[in-house]
């Protein structure tokens, strides 16, 4: 009963050699730990007590090992070669020589997911969490992809360290992983650590000095629709060219993409009659201005705009809201007052209320924000909306297009 309960536990002499039979079968190897005389140095001026501890400690069990009477020279000499010696002559060198290169955590930059992304609701439901949570992941693996194979990849098991050889790597899903693994890539400077769970599940979490660069090659051309059963990740779609909508649209557009170039945030509303092209325009300037600039497109329904939080990881976001006039209506009437949907909108065209108090460092957050908004009228808009520092451009489109 006992044996089989041992035989059982993940912490256990057998299970701990056959995982470490499981990772050498897999191609890892055992990472050897070099004498680096400058830490010999560092241990003799600052670890001088402890060094001289551990010195006489594994002397002392040499010493026992061959001074043994009731057994023969020759099997003296044999037990300094057991499990138990090298036990201990092993953790006096892993002592004496530096531990291999690990995460530094003084990187400020942190991106992590749990993978795979699991979707957790109903198909009625917005499943805003699981979208953000699946753009995260997506995000992570592309950084990965873009990054290549890095320098190093090491996995720490049971009090010792492993390397996997970088030219036989292929890709992480197919790299086994029981402890925590580390990899770097030097000329990034970019750690990745991989802890492993259950039913197949891992926690990918880059750290970097300057993670933004690999962010936006990741994110490029990427957008997210928030609406029902249809929510998901793609790219974005736009059936009609911004040269294909009249003259005066195509002009109000070129005065759009310069304050897009020059304004760290910006609020569109245009309006007009349905069949007017609003919807339309909106995707066009997505596709042909906001995309090649590396803005991450977020097309919001009016469920999604209620709790949403646009994902700080992210340098460019684009909201893109459409009938607006039913969601941020006039809280003086009885409809508005029974949601949030108005004063959520109002927050995230609030730029000057989030610029008045800055960060206790003094470094404030330099993500750019583009909202686009459709109505059909400004009239059951609530007023706020149209106060100066929320919308920086209205137009009214007058144009049957579709």
């Amino acid at each position: 009963m006992g044996s089989g309960y041992l035989d059982n536990n993940e912490d256990s002499p057998a299970n701990k050699s056959s995982q470490s039979r499981g990772l050498l079968g897999s191609g890892w190897r055992p990472l050897p730990r070099d004498f680096d005389w400058a830490f010999m140095w560092h241990l003799i001026f600052n670890d001088t007590g402890e060094l001289t501890h551990k010195i006489l400690d594994i002397t002392s069990d040499i010493a026992n090992a061959l001074g043994r009477n009731e057994y023969t020279w020759w099997a003296n000499i044999l037990n300094v070669f057991s499990d138990n010696t090298r036990y201990e002559l092993n953790e006096f060198w892993n002592y004496l020589t530096p531990e291999p290169p690990s995460p530094d955590y003084r990187y400020k930059d942190v991106l992590s997911i749990h993978t795979p992304v699991i979707q957790l609701v109903s198909r009625d439901s917005i499943p805003i969490d699981y979208l953000l949570n699946r753009l995260q992941e997506i995000t992570v693996l592309k950084i990965l992809d873009v990054l290549g194979n890095p320098d190093m990849i090491t996995q720490y098991l049971i009090e010792r360290y492993y390397y996997y050889p970088v030219e036989r790597f292929v890709n992480w899903d197919r790299l086994e992983t029981i402890g925590t693994v580390s990899a770097y890539w030097s000329k990034q400077q970019v750690w990745l650590q991989i802890e492993n769970y259950d039913r197949g599940q891992r926690q990918y979490t880059l750290i970097a000095k300057d993670i933004a660069p690999l962010v936006n090659k990741a994110t490029y051309n990427l957008a997210v629709i928030l609406s029902g059963y249809k929510s998901r990740v793609g790219q974005i779609h736009s059936q009609y060219p911004i040269r294909t909508f009249p003259a005066d649209i195509q002009s109000f557009t070129d005065k759009v993409q310069q304050a897009i170039i020059d304004q760290n945030q910006l609020a569109v509303l245009v309006q007009g009659e349905p069949g007017t092209g609003k919807t339309v325009w909106t995707q066009a300037v997505a596709k042909e201005i906001l995309m090649p600039l590396g803005y991450v497109i977020f097309i919001l329904d009016s469920d999604a705009v209620e709790n949403f939080v646009p994902p700080s990881y992210l340098e460019r976001i684009c909201i893109i809201i459409n009938e607006a006039d039913n969601l941020a209506q006039n809280r003086a009437s009885e409809v508005a007052q029974r949601n949030n949907k108005t004063e959520h909108i109002l927050s995230l065209l609030d730029g000057t209320l989030y610029q008045s108090v800055i960060e206790e460092s003094g470094i404030q957050a330099q993500q750019k924000l583009v909202v686009l908004m459709t109505c059909n009228t400004t009239e059951r808009l609530d007023p706020a909306m149209l106060r100066k520092g929320r919308v920086d451009f209205t137009y009214e489109f007058t144009h049957l297009f579709v």
